[in-house]
């Protein structure tokens, strides 16, 4: 835990050194980009000219250029530190890239907290306000996260966040309050499933999900075929989690998959001694799904099961996947 001083000098210090990695990266980025990086890409889909469509189709899916990403928007600020708007721009994708990428906390808060998150910047109401206050939980400061919090705008990145800072009536009552107005009632019933899922009361995520899947199965909309999967295989996962006790648990390695955003992910669970030893991602296809890969199977393991773990920010689907087929593995491993 930090206090309010503690914090500010971890951010700072952070903030005025580059990573350690940082100098032996490489710029590395191809030299038909458009580096103006207009607010509309122009003319239809193309990553090799246009900034943001290269950010999501080369370096977001692929972990070995995170690093060369980040490189590459620090130089994007060097060639842009004459334009305050577009240098604001820039700080928001930086801290987006150390928060969801590389979970670096400290160098996202402080490019973040340069971007002018949580005063009135045009990114406050998209993710990167509850991103920053995640930094600062993620930090060991709840208090600091829990103000700024209180000051953004309503966004779904926010009510997730309150239900994992473990705020689970205050996600539940701001994610039930809103549904009556929503476009994806099923959504926010999805919300509210996880949250109970994280704070471990397993019936209450049950029926949560069972709405989800109700008011999905109602709907033509794409977006709810989505969202009906995710209830089905979030329900499935959840009978399992509730049956888990890790002492009736066979020693050895166990696999399973769970549908995730693009396709199945599979997942290999190793137990030794009623412990949860390893678990680990042998194969997905998904594309967006930053730093859930090896966050989902690091937080199984540290919790030695599944109460208290929150999915990864901007990756709940491949998140979600991971738990589901994780207790899949372990049930398959059960006396």
């Amino acid at each position: 835990k930090k206090n309010g001083s503690e914090l500010k000098s971890v951010i700072a210090a952070a903030g005025r050194t580059p990573p350690d990695w940082y100098d032996a990266t490489p710029l590395d980025y191809p030299q038909s980009l458009d580096l103006t990086w207009p607010q509309k890409p122009p003319g239809g889909w193309n990553n090799q000219k246009n900034v943001g469509q290269y950010i999501w189709d080369i370096i977001n899916p692929n972990p070995g250029r995170w690093r060369s990403g980040v490189r590459f928007m620090h130089y994007m600020l060097s060639v842009h530190k004459d334009d305050p708007a577009m240098s604001q721009r820039i700080m928001n994708e930086l801290g987006r890239m150390y928060c969801e990428l590389l979970q670096d906390y400290a160098r996202a808060a402080f490019w973040y907290e340069q971007a002018r998150v949580g005063k009135g910047s045009p990114f406050d109401g998209g993710k990167s306000g509850a991103h920053l206050a995640e930094c600062y939980w993620r930090l060991g400061n709840r208090k600091t996260a829990v103000d700024l919090m209180n000051k953004l705008p309503l966004t779904f990145s926010l009510i997730k966040l309150w239900g994992d800072i473990g705020d689970t009536d205050k996600c539940v009552q701001l994610a039930a309050g809103s549904i009556g107005s929503a476009r994806f009632p099923a959504m926010h019933y999805l919300v509210i499933g996880d949250a109970y899922r994280v704070a471990g009361d397993y019936p209450k995520a049950m029926s949560a999900y069972q709405k989800a899947l109700d008011a999905a199965g109602k709907s033509s909309e794409k977006q709810d075929a989505k969202f009906k999967q995710r209830a089905q295989s979030n329900m499935a996962g959840l009978q399992l989690l509730a049956g888990i006790d890790l002492k009736n648990v066979r020693d050895g390695a166990y696999r399973a998959s769970s549908v995730g955003y693009e396709g199945p992910v599979e997942v290999e669970v190793r137990v030794d001694g009623s412990r949860i030893e390893e678990v680990r991602v042998t194969q997905h296809h998904e594309k967006q799904f930053y730093s859930s890969i090896t966050d989902m199977p690091a937080k199984i393991v540290e919790k030695q099961g599944f109460k208290g773990v929150d999915a990864t920010s901007g990756a709940t689907l491949t998140s979600e996947a991971i738990i589901n087929a994780s207790a899949k593995a372990l049930a398959d491993g059960t006396k």
